[in-house]
């Protein structure tokens, strides 16, 4: 079923819908469905589309739980800010980001050769 988009970037679905046998699982407006393509929409499908590829779903899961994990480590007893002020909890939060990366280095192997820093 192909719509027009109209000049407001809006698509009715106004006279396919009073037929459709599914028309109570996709809209309850007596005008039909009416579908609002964003600004960005274009871009979403891509990203979507390049997220269907076999390339992405062999890498995205060896980095996803990393970033996730990441999120937790920061967060973890740290729903709230410590002090009073931007500037104090900025401080805070770069010396948590820089302990959790460090923490992370070592556990990588993070050692020193010849006086410098290297990743066994």
């Amino acid at each position: 079923l192909t719509r027009p988009v109209s000049t407001k970037n809006t698509v009715s679905f106004a006279s396919a819908c009073s037929d459709c046998p599914l028309r109570q699982r996709c809209t309850t407006a007596k005008s039909g469905r009416t579908l609002v393509l964003h600004k960005h929409d274009l871009l979403q499908r891509e990203h979507r589309k390049r997220a269907n590829d076999e390339d992405f779903q062999a890498a995205y899961p060896q980095h996803r739980p990393m970033v996730e994990r990441s999120i937790a480590w920061l967060t973890r007893d740290a729903r709230r800010v410590p002090y009073r002020g931007i500037e104090k909890n900025n401080n805070w939060l770069h010396h948590r980001v820089a302990a959790l990366n460090l923490r992370r280095l070592l556990a990588m192997g993070l050692t020193v050769h010849n006086g410098a820093w290297a990743l066994a």
